[in-house]
């Protein structure tokens, strides 16, 4: 969790930075992880087994049951803090998610606001990547707003509607993982594909009445 906070924080710096666009942030620690991290599972793994603890790491464990009670409780704790956090600042969030010139114009530091929005996400990615892999969790974040955002045209709504939506596709994929022998991560992300899709169509159909 130290290390993503701090790539969260630095491709938020980064990306604000002239000389280093935010592709090219992305790119440069995205790319870096991924080559240190396998160096240092390859020195350092705790199992002769490296290529499945890699590809476990990408893409997420195989087995639903293989996180530990720890894990559920500190999933539960962080889920917690993180919803609080949301819900306390929603105000000052929106604001700076909607028209951040806007929200600087009006006091509200806007760089803190930022950070905060950086340091949640760092943490639900963390909280995801045992069940789906550090390769498929921006998926798992990205396909439930994107459905929202076909049908709706309001923040709250998006927000709401998102939350429920990512909870009803991992349920699904992991009932249909477990059915099918199939990997967790990759099934809950098939998905939230053909959620999106599904939501595409009804938002065409919407438009167009």
């Amino acid at each position: 969790m130290p290390v993503t906070i701090i790539a969260a924080v630095l491709l938020l710096r980064t990306g604000q930075n002239t000389k280093i666009k935010g592709d090219a942030a992305v790119a440069m620690l995205s790319v870096g992880s991924l080559a240190v991290g396998y160096l240092v599972l390859h020195k350092f793994s705790a199992s002769a087994n490296v290529s499945g603890d890699v590809c476990s790491t990408l893409f997420g464990s195989t087995a639903l049951l293989s996180l530990t009670e720890k894990e559920v409780w500190m999933c539960v704790a962080l889920s917690v803090l993180v919803m609080g956090a949301y819900c306390f600042f929603y105000n000052r969030i929106f604001a700076v998610a909607f028209d951040e010139n806007f929200a600087r114009a009006t006091g509200i530091n806007t760089g803190v606001y930022n950070l905060l929005l950086a340091v949640i996400t760092a943490v639900v990615i963390v909280m995801a990547m045992n069940l789906v892999g550090s390769l498929l969790i921006s998926a798992l974040i990205i396909f439930p707003a994107l459905s929202a955002m076909r049908i709706l045209n309001h923040f709250k709504g998006v927000i709401i509607y998102s939350a429920v939506l990512s909870v009803v596709c991992a349920f699904c994929g992991i009932i249909l993982s477990i059915l099918s022998s199939s990997p967790v991560g990759a099934t809950i992300v098939a998905v939230d594909i053909a959620a999106f899709f599904v939501h595409y169509l009804l938002g065409y159909l919407l438009h167009r009445t």
